[in-house]
Order: structure tokens, then sequence, then C-alpha cells
């Protein structure tokens, strides 16, 4: 006899819908298997042929932490091409690699967290590299481009599934896992919710993964707005991935829940799909889903909703249907055309800032003074793939200049340290291969050990001269004459071991402290000081050795000898993106570091004619004092492989340039708001609202060709504003100009934004060429959130349409009236005043009403706070007041800002703060009037009732 084939389990018929197919492969599943598939490492089912699922593959700018890969500019110098049809292609380019290197390497997983479209609404925030842009309509538009390349065109079967990063309104990495941002209605859906919300719309995104911080009070990883605003947003079945380590964060730094099993359960029924906790050992998360199953917290319907999201992308990718996936095959690795690419990146995304008498583009024949802590770096960040090829600035300018007539000065002090023996630090000649941190990849780069297969340093009656660096707020690198940076591995011997300074814990960064008649040197990563042993040197708890600092020479000296020769300077300077500005870090000011200052001035005394390229990830501001005396600048982002090449065909004219800042660049620190200020609109921040005068605005690029804008037009039909104008290269090169249209509210009933973008296009002209554009504005553009309806609102009357070259370069403009819908004054009779929608407040801040949905207002810190609500009706009169409160103290009412009309205390404080109760007073008003309410004391207010 012939055994019988087994039919084939619908989960695996490919013709079948894959909805019909996760119902059979959930009812397949043991309740014990599907909650091992909440786990970021989701095991085998072997039983059934399933194997193994990791969610999470950073592919920021290029696959990341896996080896080398292609590496592009980083997220924010992508941001400044204003290019979607570029970053389109380079998604398309990172996924194929993703797919290849896959084939090669199952650690390489397929759900790529990427991209990040947190708003860079304030520049200090550490992880300022990682985002688009500081406006929602331009990180919206980039980031959905990015996503479609990441997925892939094919109907079915997605190359890789992407996952936007950090759901919500997270903007400090100071206290970032216990700190709460308050972010009132109008912000919330005017700003950051809009960059999600357009790229999920698009329909080219997996999933999110939520941010550590809070929101209102209640932590991301509980919020009620991945129910009541993400999943609404798209049919698809969007996978909602823990950052790591956050849902233990839930009990252990926030102390939100008493309990894992409460916040593992809260976190599930909130809509997290995935767990990412514990590295690969999914056993502690697995235990807390069993003992919330057992308390009753949690039933097995709320995990197959939890296991379908997951089982949708992997259905998605292919992974069931091995024979039909069009992407299985691909070998995209490093190819010329990926190479080139990422030249295109880098040079789409160089801005210059500043061009007086148009010094750049530089003759050929020009003679270079190439100088600065930048100017040989091709700097990676933390998530960066290991670098395949490496083009610095210098060698660029090598390369297209000739080095014959290109000068190079670092500008390092080079020191040596003197111990109080008399000897000297000595770095041991080693003859051992070189290692790039990461080349091997790792799941978990934090985990990557330093090196111990060097010699430690000693001393020795000469030393070994070191080339010092401050990088700001004095931390210090030092680095070997071979090029290896001064590390500390886990024996806490130091060597001379690192290619660059890196790692989850800098090793490399170390800080001089005075001391008696000399320094300690206090290691950073360790916060332990360097001592001198029998055996080497080493950081130790007990005291350290007091060195003395001897200069051999001062960078500036270096700088100011080669530029006095050349016919121009070209200062690199800016960031190690491992150092002062990174996650986990942020900044403390806008400030160039004083070492590069020093670098600048050495630079522009010794010859006038001298450009500052800045390569940061993050922007800067230039000290009133040296920016008149410098004729040119240039920004970029670390611009990835092809950074150095990039520059130096720009500088050379090679290419016009043609990138636009992301984001405002403000002129001193005194122009910023508090880091963890989030309301941008009472707070005047970002371009949308700031009324300062910045170093340089949004949208801010120059080129070397000029353009001029015309024929504008606009008329209002089928529901949308139809606009129209023209750009004319007016210059005598070919140059992309990026065209910017804004909206402007003429007179608006409540704060609007200056101005904000609408549309823009980067187009090439030719010297003469004209193009047309035209954009189509829905009319639900022009909208604001008014919170006295609790929705969107389009204001009736007249808005300005602005085109120019920036946000402050506007060449033409014009008006359109639209019809709208009027203000209605707030129905308090009927709906009272929810305490979170005011329309003005100072001192409070907006807390969670429950650990399960909607907001209250409190005082910061238990003081005061007053709220404003404009134009409440109370028709033919009320008689009674009533507060729902929670804590202790005292509410305070008064209408148009006239006397006490009802103060309510609360008699003892409630027994905690989401115990409410309902106050009740009695008041007089009819007509319209506005509401002022103030807050006296530790009390939660949710909402204000009239009536009688």
């Amino acid at each position: 006899m012939t055994a019988q084939t087994p039919p084939t389990p619908p989960f695996r018929d490919p013709h079948l819908p894959f909805a019909k197919r996760i119902d059979d492969l959930l009812a397949r599943l043991t309740p014990d298997e599907k909650i091992g598939f909440l786990h970021q490492y989701a095991p085998a089912v072997d039983r059934l042929g399933v194997a193994a699922f990791r969610t999470g593959q950073e592919a920021l700018h290029g696959v990341a932490w896996m080896g080398p890969a292609t590496v592009f500019p980083q997220a924010v110098g992508l941001g400044a091409t204003w290019n979607e049809e570029l970053l389109r292609r380079v998604g398309d380019a990172v996924s194929k690699e993703v797919r290849a290197m896959r084939a090669r390497d199952d650690r390489v997983g397929l759900n790529v967290w990427s991209p990040t479209v947190n708003l860079l609404r304030h520049p200090l925030w550490g992880r300022n590299e990682e985002g688009y842009s500081e406006d929602p309509k331009l990180t919206s538009a980039i980031a959905t481009a990015y996503t479609r390349g990441l997925r892939g065109d094919h109907p079915t079967y997605w190359r890789t599934a992407p996952v936007l990063k950090h759901w919500l309104a997270h903007n400090n990495e100071t206290g970032r896992d216990v700190s709460s941002s308050s972010v009132r209605p109008r912000v919330l859906h005017e700003y950051d919710l809009r960059a999600f919300r357009e790229t999920v719309e698009a329909g080219a995104v997996a999933g999110v993964m939520p941010a550590y911080n809070l929101v209102n009070g209640r932590p991301n990883h509980v919020s009620p707005y991945l129910r009541e605003h993400l999943r609404t947003w798209t049919d698809e079945d969007l996978l909602v991935c823990s950052d790591a380590g956050a849902p233990s964060n839930l009990v252990d730094s926030e102390h939100y829940f008493d309990t894992h099993e409460e916040a593992t359960a809260a976190s599930l029924l909130s809509g997290v799909d995935s767990f990412t906790d514990h590295g690969t050992d999914g056993s502690t998360i697995v235990a807390r889903v069993q003992g919330a199953l057992d308390q009753g917290l949690l039933t097995e319907a709320d995990l197959d909703a939890a296991v379908r999201r997951q089982l949708s992308v992997r259905f998605r990718l292919g992974e069931f249907d091995p024979a039909h996936d069009p992407h299985a095959d691909i070998e995209d690795f490093d190819t010329p055309a990926h190479r080139a690419l990422a030249q295109e990146a880098a040079e789409q995304a160089v801005v210059l800032l500043k061009n007086a008498d148009d010094l750049l583009p530089l003759a050929h024949d020009t003679r270079l003074a190439v100088v600065g802590l930048l100017a040989d770096e091709c700097k990676l960040d933390w998530y960066s793939g290991t670098l395949i090829h490496r083009s610095t600035p210098l060698e660029g300018l090598y390369e297209r200049f000739g080095a014959e007539r290109v000068e190079f000065a670092e500008g390092v002090d080079r020191v040596r340290l003197k111990t109080s023996q008399g000897a000297y630090l000595y770095v041991p000649l080693a003859d051992v291969p070189d290692e790039v941190r990461g080349a091997e990849g790792a799941l978990d780069p934090a985990l990557l050990a330093g090196r111990t297969d060097l010699p430690p340093l000693t001393t020795d009656p000469t030393g070994t001269e070191l080339a010092l660096v401050d990088w700001g707020e004095g931390i210090l690198t030092l680095r070997a004459p071979d090029g290896r940076y001064l590390s500390v591995a886990e024996d806490g011997y130091v060597r001379a071991a690192a290619d660059q300074p890196g790692g989850w814990v800098v090793q490399e960064t170390f800080r001089l402290e005075p001391h008696e008649n000399g320094h300690l040197l206090l290691h950073i990563g360790t916060g332990r000081h360097v001592s001198v042993a029998a055996d080497g040197v080493k950081v130790a708890e007990e005291d350290g050795e007091v060195f003395e600092l001897l200069v051999a020479e001062r960078g500036e000296d270096a700088v100011a000898r080669v530029a006095e020769a050349a016919d121009v300077v070209l200062v690199v300077a800016g960031n190690d993106p491992h150092i002062n500005g990174r996650e986990t870090e942020d900044r403390t000011t806008l400030q160039l570091p004083a070492h590069q200052r020093r670098l600048l001035r050495a630079a522009r005394a010794a010859n006038p004619n001298t450009v500052l390229a800045l390569v940061s990830a993050y922007p800067y501001t230039v000290d009133p004092a040296d920016l008149p005396g410098l004729p040119a600048i240039l920004w970029t982002a670390h611009g990835g492989q092809a950074a150095g090449t990039a520059l130096a065909r720009v500088i050379a004219g090679d290419v016009s340039p043609a990138g636009r800042l992301p984001q405002t660049w403000y002129a001193a620190d005194s122009d910023l708001p508090d880091l963890l200020d989030y309301d941008v609109i009472g707070g005047r921040q970002t371009y949308l609202y700031f009324e300062g005068t910045p170093l340089f605005p949004f949208g801010h690029g120059l080129s070397y060709a000029s353009f001029s804008y015309g024929d504008l037009s606009a008329r209002v039909e089928l529901g949308a504003v139809q606009v129209e104008f023209t750009v004319t290269n007016t210059g005598d090169v070919t140059a992309d100009e990026v065209a910017q249209l804004y909206t402007r509210a003429a007179d608006p009933s409540v704060p609007r934004p200056r101005r904000e973008l609408a549309a823009h296009r980067r187009v090439t002209l030719a010297p003469g060429e004209t193009a047309d554009l035209s954009f189509e504005l829905p009319l639900s553009a022009f909208e604001f959130w008014d919170v006295a309806r609790g929705g969107h609102r389009l204001e009736p009357g007249a808005y300005d349409l602005l085109v120019g070259a920036s946000s402050e370069d506007i060449r033409v403009r014009t008006t359109v009236t639209l019809a709208g819908e009027p203000a209605a004054p707030r129905t308090v009779l009927q709906q009272g005043l929810a305490a979170a929608d005011f329309d003005e407040q100072s001192g409070g801040e907006i807390v969670d009403r429950t650990k399960v949905t909607g907001d209250a207002v409190t005082p910061a810190g238990g003081g005061t706070a007053e709220l404003v609500y404009r134009h409440c009706d109370f028709g033919a009169g009320v008689t009674e007041v009533t507060v729902e409160v929670a804590g202790e103290g005292v509410v305070e009412l008064s209408l148009d800002g006239g006397p006490t009309l009802a103060q309510l205390a609360l008699p003892a404080p409630t027994s905690g703060p989401y115990d409410y109760t309902t106050l009740v007073a009695g008041i007089v008003a009819e007509g319209v009037h506005d509401v002022h309410i103030g807050l006296r004391g530790s009390l939660r207010l949710a909402h204000v009732g009239f009536s009688g």
C-alpha cells in the first residue's frame, strides 16, 4: 500500500486570502505557542513547520549592526535632500541589501525598525540625527517615500516590513523612561500625530514602536492612542513592537504598575503585540503573560489579536510562500548602483548656508588648506552599518584637486602625560591585526566587548605623544600615533585599542580634573580614575595617578601654519556621533566646542578666505563674532560612505548644492525652549511659531545658480486649492532648486503657524530653463484642531499662499478665500469643559485621568496653574458649577479675568491620584464669556460642568 499524502493545511495554501490562512494557523496553535510568539524572538513551532521569527532589524540609513553594508547619509541628512524620489530609491536599495544579507545570515531580520518619524522639535535632542525634520509635512513625505522603498512594489509580498519609531512626542534623552511630555490636544493633532498618520495612511507601514517616555502622564506602551488613532488609519494589521526593555520599565523605573503581570496585560490590551525585553531570552515575558492569564487579566482572545498581527506581517513577507516570494533570490549587495546612490544622496544632502562674494565653488587650481577635527574622518553613528567603502573630506579633496595642491592639519593638541614619578605614559608597539568594531555583526551591539589582545599602556622615560581632542564640556579623546584610541576593556586596563569612539557605553572618553599640581584622568565610561600599576595602566577605585599635561603642539598652531600659505582654508568641524549628543544623552548647548572654535579663529586670522564646513548630526550656532568674517559656510550630516567625495564635488562645483535645512538653526541657546516643553504653540517653537530671528531659517539653502519665481495662480475647485507657478534658472549652471509652498491663515481666531509647509518639489533646471509646477492642496491642509468642538475645522476667511526658496525667502504670494465653518461658542451647558481642552494655560501640565484613558490637568510641581477657555456659552443662565478633582487643593473660577466667582476646595486629600470626587458651588452667569480656572495645590482637574 502507498502512504497517502496528508492534505496541505489551509495556512500553506497560497491561493487563499491571508486572513483565512491566519485564521487556520491561529486555530492550530496552542495557548503556550501563542504566548511564545509575543516575545521579540518568537520560537519555531516544529510540529507545524513554522520557523522562528525575530522582530526588529535596524535600517535607518542602511542595514545596521549586522556587519558590512552600504552606508547612506544619516536620516537628518536624507531629510535635508527634500527629495522623496531619492528616498524611495534609498529605501529600495536598503531593503534589497536586507534580503541579500539574510540569504547568507539568518540573523538579519525582515521586520525593519525604521524610519524614525519623531519631529525634530528641539535641536538639543540627542537623537536629532535619527529624524528627518521639525516639520510634520516634510517628515511624513520623506518617511512615506522611504517606507515605500523598504516595502517594495509587489502588490502582495513585501520586501521588508517597516516599523515607524518612536510613538509618540519623544524628543528628550534626559530621563527618557520617566519623563512625561505634556501634549495639549492641538499639538497632538496638528503636530505630533501628523507625521505618523500621513505615513501610515500612505500604505507602506507594517507597524510602529512606542517610545520610552510618557505622554500626558501615561507611558506610551499603554497609550490609548494606539487604539483610538493609529489603528483607525489603515485596514492593515499593524504590528506594535515595544522598545527594548520598555515593558519592564512600566514597573521597574516608571512604577506605573505594581506587578509585571499587570503591566504586561495592560500593554497587550493597549495594542503592544511584540515584547522586546530580556534580549534573546523570552522566558520572562512568557512567565508574565502566563501569570496575567492565570490572574484573569488576559484572555486567549487577547493573545489571538496580538499573534494575528504578527502573523499578518509574516505572511506579507512571504515566509509561508517561499515558492511565490518574488524577493527570495535578491542578491543586490554593495552593487555599483548602490555605491552611486550613496554618493548621490550625500551630494544632495549638502546645504550651502552662506556664500559671500561667491567664494564657492573653488577653481581647479586653488591651493587649499584642509584643517579641523573632522577633516580626515568618516564618522558612523549608533545605527550605522560597517563601512565597506569610506571617503573623508580630505581624501575627497586630494582626489578632486590633487594631493600636491592640498595641505592638511588636523588641529589636535599633541600632548604627553607625565606621572608624579617623572615617567610618561607609553603606548607599547603591538603586532596584531586591525579590527573594526562591529564588523562581524551583532544582534545587540551593546554587548560587544573591548579588545584585550593588545598590551596595556605602561610608562617609560620618554613616553608616547598622544593626539588630544576636547569634544566639548571637557570630554576628551586620546589617540595613539598608530590611530588607535585609548580605551578601557572589561579587565580595566587602558589600551590603545579602538578604531573609533563607540559602543553603547563609550569607553574612549576621558576628563582631566584639576588636582594638586596636576590633573586626575577620569575615565568616563567606568567613572574611575586612571592609575599606574606595575602590570600596566588601568582604571581603579582607589586614588588615581596625578598627571602633568605637557603640550608639544597646540592644534591652532598647526592650523595657522598651513592656512597662511593657502589660497583658501576649509575648516571641517562638527561632532562625533557617539559623544555629547546621541541616544541616552542630550546636548547642553548649540555652541561649537571650544577646541573647534579655537581652530576656526586661528584659520580665519591666518587667512580671510576661510570656509567652514560643518559635518554634524544636529544644528550648531556660530558665534556672532565669527560669523561676519566667514565668507562661506556649508553643512552636511554625517554623509555615510561617500561623504568626503560628495563634499569635495560640491566645493569644486561639480555639483551645485541644493540641500535645504530640515529644521531651524537658532542663533543662540536663549532662543530655545526648555527641552521638556512640548507645547510648540504656547512655547512658540519651530519655524511654525518662532518669532525671533534664526541664524538660518527652515528650508534655507543656497545654490551656485539663481532662480526666479513667477506666474503664481490659485483657485478653489473640487474641494481643493489648485496652485500653479513657474521657477526659472536665471544662472549659468545646471542646478537643483527646491520650490517651497507655504500657507498662512491671514486673520485667525486662534494662534496659527506664522507659515506652514504645504508642498515642495525639488527640480533640476538647466540655465534658462523654466519649470511649471502645480500642486493640489486639499482643504484639510488649511484646518486646525478646534478644542471647542473636539475635531478639525476649516475656519472661513483669507489664506495666504507663499512661494519661495525657504520659509523666510518668499518670492511670490497670493491669497485665496475659503468658505469653511464659522466658529461657535462652547456649549458648556451640554458638554461642560474637559480640563485639557483649554485655549491657553500657564503653570499646568496634562496628566492621565485614569491609567486606561482620559486626561486631567495639574499644576506643575504642585504649585499653581491658570487655564483659559474662550467663548463659553452659558445660554440664559447657570447657577451651579461642578468640578471633578482628585488630590488636594483648591479650584477657583472667574469669568473674563474678573473677580473669583467660585472657590472649590477639597475638604481632605483623596485616597489617590485617580480617586476623583465632585465638588459643587453656586455661580451666576449667562451669555458668552471666557472661563478662567485657577488650580492651587497638588490636585488633578478632569472636568468642569455647569447647570441651572
